[in-house]
């Protein structure tokens, strides 16, 4: 994440007449460098290799393997995004020592004797939220958010903490993270494991219905008695598996509790987003093999609704006392934005509610709010268009961003939101940690008021790169998947896919059961001059008034693919009398470095 200029680079190795060069791998344009020193002893031509800066310009560092495994390109980009994946030597052994014996052991509240459970992905190793519930008299409900004492491991002026802030967010590319915290921390001491006793900050909260009767908090001892998926709770609540003591009531509590939440949630227009991520799996050698989407289940909101809640009492505990901390802000959209959207969805006959002329932010938030129901509503409805409309109604938003100035969460319909409950990877909910616990007198570090500005745009721009580094590494995996595909199926196998993004040059166009994505370039569009509209939803053909439209079905094929680059060319399918024209448009080109 350093410029460029100053940064990491990985290339690849190759011969050029009597010289060995190193042709950047995540770059196009064909730049060429000349290295230092010659190659490095193990790196040979057609290898990644990660370079750094000799006394006489570039060299190479250390060998990265071969640019047709998946797995080592995603090491690689990691790299030449300038992440380290590795800590420094001092503080993995602070880490070490305070794993062993954290700096802070205030009085506890002893709530080992709760039952407790975590629910999270599969693959999750880092366990910093755990849930109880009991209920009470009257039928209300008592919630209780335990969260990692991270806190009370990282202390102000320790290598860890001067990491953690330099870090700022863990980040997760398939198949692996680089965390904020070592291991030590992030996935032994601080993790929520079962059966063990953990230090936690614990949100106690009475609920009645979705109302928050009491709230109440504690640095606490937990002991988890289970660790739980989401896919196991998906199947508990569908009646497949059998909910077990002693967690199964606090469950069934947690549920009813979170449904009422999300009543709530909706019924005060909170943006409503059909989001689903992929999930690959990989081979023994490192290669895809293959990818399903993770959608939304209950379990998931179950775990979403409250912890937003929690994050919710703790940003208004904070906010009343007026102690320093960071906000997690989602100021209200533009009223220009949302009634551009509105106008940008009518040309896709996407039903929109009706605007005032004079929009107020407020009203604005609201009308984005039923608009993202409605967009829901057409995707379920129609089948079609969940990446593309989605991907409209986001970009009308503004960026959620970390600061010391509360102005709300307008996505969340939340006048006071902070985020608390992840620690472990993220320095701002380290900060909120430090906040609630100094104005509790359960802890004497406080974050300094005249630091927080610059912690919070340091920490929004940590997330956006993180952000950024993680779609790539998931169109790379796509691509090597594809090329799978296309070596299993024939290079002239065709796809059904879905518009899902425009621009001058052309369509992006996800395709396959599996979420491939490629671009097929207006050049490929034969028969006609093709022009963007005024609202960027279609592409319109000048001669015949035909339309590309988002959300339109389209049959494709694969022109070539770059792996490493997570890049997929598309043309039209061609039909069985076009085989001669199919040829001269080429098939997938599996890219080679020699």
């Amino acid at each position: 994440m350093t410029p460029r200029e100053a940064g990491p680079l990985v290339a690849v190795l190759a011969k050029r007449g009597r010289f060995t060069v190193a042709e950047p791998l995540f770059e196009r344009g064909g730049r060429r460098i000349t290295l230092d020193g010659g190659r490095r002893p193990g790196a040979s031509i057609g290898e990644m290799v990660l370079l750094g800066h000799g006394k006489r310009g570039p060299r190479v560092v250390r060998s990265l393997g071969r640019p047709d495994n998946a797995r080592s390109v995603l090491e690689a980009l990691m790299l030449d995004r300038g992440l380290y994946r590795a800590f420094p030597r001092r503080v993995e052994d602070e880490a070490a020592e305070a794993a062993a014996r954290p700096p802070v052991d205030s009085p506890r509240k002893d709530l080992t004797d709760l039952a407790t459970f975590t629910i999270d992905p599969v693959t999750a190793r880092d366990y910093d939220d755990a849930i109880s519930a009991r209920r009470e008299d009257g039928g209300r409900i008592r919630v209780w958010v335990h969260i990692a004492d991270v806190s009370a491991f990282v202390r102000p002026g320790s290598a860890i903490e001067r990491e953690a802030h330099r870090r700022a967010t863990s980040v997760y590319v398939p198949g692996a993270v680089e965390p904020m915290l070592p291991q030590a921390l992030s996935n032994e001491a601080c993790s929520l494991v079962p059966g063990v006793e953990r230090l936690a900050v614990t949100v106690e909260m009475e609920l009645a219905g979705a109302d928050v009767r009491g709230v109440a908090f504690h640095r606490s001892l937990i002991r988890s008695d289970a660790r739980l998926t989401y896919e196991q709770v998906d199947r508990v609540y569908a009646g497949e598996d059998r909910a077990e003591e002693p967690w199964g009531e606090p469950l069934a509590l947690a549920r009813e509790a979170a449904a009422a939440l999300r009543e709530r949630r909706s019924q005060a227009g909170a943006l409503s987003v059909d989001s689903r991520e992929p999930v690959f799996e990989f081979d023994e050698g490192g290669d895809v093999v293959a990818v399903h989407a993770e959608q939304q289940t209950e379990s998931h909101t179950t775990i979403e609704q409250l912890m937003v809640l929690a994050n919710e009492q703790v940003a208004g505990y904070l906010a009343d006392r007026k102690q320093p901390t960071l906000y997690r802000v989602h100021e209200r959209p533009d009223p220009r934005s949302v009634k551009w959207l509105a106008e940008q969805l009518e040309t896709l006959d996407v039903p929109t509610p009706p605007l005032p002329e004079h929009m107020s932010p407020q009203q604005a938030g609201d009308a984005v709010g039923e608009i993202s129901a409605l967009v829901v509503a057409h995707v379920n409805r129609t089948g079609r268009g969940r990446a593309g409309l989605t991907s409209l109604v986001l970009r009308s938003l503004k960026q959620a961003y970390y600061s010391p100035r509360n102005v709300g969460h307008a996505g969340l319909h939340s006048a006071r939101y902070c985020h608390f409950t992840s620690p472990i990877r993220r320095y701002p909910d380290l900060v909120a940690h430090r906040a609630l616990l100094s104005s509790l007198g359960l802890d004497d570090v406080a974050p300094r008021a005249n630091d927080l500005d610059e912690a919070g745009e340091h920490s929004s721009a940590r997330e956006r790169e993180a952000m950024k580094i993680e779609r790539d590494a998931d169109d790379v995996c796509l691509a090597f998947l594809l090329e799978r595909r296309l070596y299993e199926d024939g290079f002239d196998t065709s796809f059904d896919g879905e518009v899902v993004s425009l621009v001058g040059g052309g369509a992006f166009v996800r395709f396959g059961e599996e979420g491939f994505e490629g671009f097929l370039p207006v050049r490929m569009l034969r028969g006609d001059w093709w022009q963007l509209n005024e609202h960027n939803t279609m592409l319109v053909g000048e001669r015949t008034g035909n339309t590309l439209k988002l959300g339109d079905a389209v049959e494709v094929q694969v022109r070539s693919v770059e792996a490493p680059r997570g890049r997929v060319d598309l043309v039209p399918a061609i039909s069985t009398g076009d085989g001669e024209e199919g040829k001269t448009q080429g098939g997938p080109r599996r890219r080679r470095h020699q």
